[in-house]
This record gives C-alpha cells, sequence and structure tokens, in this order.
C-alpha cells in the first residue's frame, strides 16, 4: 500500500472553501442543510451512511470539505495506475490490497500511526446495494489505532447530513455495534428498500 504522506486536496483550504461552497451551494437551492458543527479530534473515523445512491458521493464532498482535516478513503489497488492513480492519491485515496497477504486493517492502523492529522471516512455497507451485514473493517481499524468512530448520517427524508458526537469504542463490538447504529433509526436513505443501516455488522 502506497503510505504517502503528501499533499492532497485537504491541504489547499481554499480550493475546499470553493468546492464546499460551490456544491453545497447547489444542494442548498434543493433544500439540503449540512452540519455547521465540526469534530474537534484530529484523528478519526468517520462512517458514513446510508450509503444506496452515487448522490451520496457528493453529498460527502461537501462534508468532508468543512471538515479541515487531512481526508483520506480507501479504493483497490488496481484503480491506482497511471493519472487515475495519481489522481485518486491526490483526493486522499489509499491504495490497499484486500487479499489474504495483504491486511488492509493493519495498514491503515499503520498510516494513523504516522500521521497526527487524518480522517478515514468509510461507508459501512461497502456497496450502494442492500446488504445483510456492515462489514467491520471501520471497528477494526478505529480499535486497532485507538480512535473514536464518528457517526455520520445523510437523510433524503429530511434533507440533512449530519454528524453524531464521537463515540469511543468499549471493546464489545455487538454493544459498540448496536450504540453506533442506533443512530440511524429514523434516517431515511436516497432509496430506502436498499437500506442497510441498522442490520447487524459482520
Amino acid at each position: 500500500m502506497a503510505m504517502s504522506q503528501g499533499k492532497t486536496i485537504s491541504s489547499y483550504p481554499l480550493l475546499l472553501k470553493i468546492i464546499r461552497a460551490l456544491v453545497g451551494g447547489l444542494f442548498a437551492l434543493r433544500g439540503w442543510r449540512f452540519t455547521s458543527e465540526q469534530p474537534v479530534a484530529r484523528k478519526y473515523v468517520m462512517i458514513v451512511a446510508p450509503h444506496t445512491s452515487n448522490w451520496d458521493f457528493f453529498l460527502m464532498v461537501v462534508l468532508a470539505a468543512g471538515l479541515g482535516r487531512q481526508v483520506r478513503f480507501m479504493g483497490k489497488h488496481s484503480l491506482f495506475t497511471g493519472l487515475q492513480g495519481r489522481f485518486l492519491v491526490w483526493l486522499g485515496g489509499v491504495a490497499v490490497e484486500r487479499s489474504s497477504h495483504h491486511d488492509f486493517v493493519s495498514q491503515m492502523v499503520v498510516l494513523f500511526k504516522e500521521t497526527d492529522d487524518m480522517v478515514l471516512i468509510i461507508a459501512p455497507e461497502g456497496t450502494r446495494s442492500k446488504v445483510q451485514a456492515w462489514k467491520g473493517g471501520f471497528y477494526h481499524i478505529a480499535s486497532g489505532a485507538d480512535l473514536p468512530v464518528l457517526a455520520a448520517q445523510l437523510d433524503y427524508a429530511k434533507k440533512y447530513v449530519g454528524i453524531a458526537p464521537e463515540y469511543r469504542l468499549s471493546g464489545n463490538y455487538a454493544y459498540d455495534i448496536e450504540r453506533i447504529q442506533a443512530f440511524y433509526r429514523d434516517v431515511t436513505a436516497k432509496y430506502p428498500e436498499q437500506d442497510s443501516s441498522c442490520v447487524k455488522s459482520l
């Protein structure tokens, strides 16, 4: 995995303000509101749910642009080639190999420990389609790096993007997942029939 600590889009606050103003402004014209409160922690894992539509990406862009942190996301190693790979790295992408020979959880824990300013954004469903369970990678990364988890919600009924207070993991996996998923109980996805945000996690 490439663990580049070079400059990314998050290194340019003015550019982020422009992106948040432009993209956020377009959503505001459609009635969307974004939380004005931002987390104070310098390092944390942020999960974003429910994830059922391509539109979720653009809502996450507005959210991420306002965090004031080095934002990272994970992608398949095969995507990080050529000009596309360089662009993804500049956006904050981290190439991970998910084979049995490459433990991406350990890779991300190491990356967190090598920096003092980083947010890893993960959609716990792992796909826009309905799944039977959340993937537990975000939990194990946060646990391994001793970091809080912050849950961000994309509520299409209220047209609101909000963030829950930081949650410190107890070490009891089932208990923590239940508490985190409770934040999504009254949240409406773009396509509710595909919503997996309140199912049991793997």
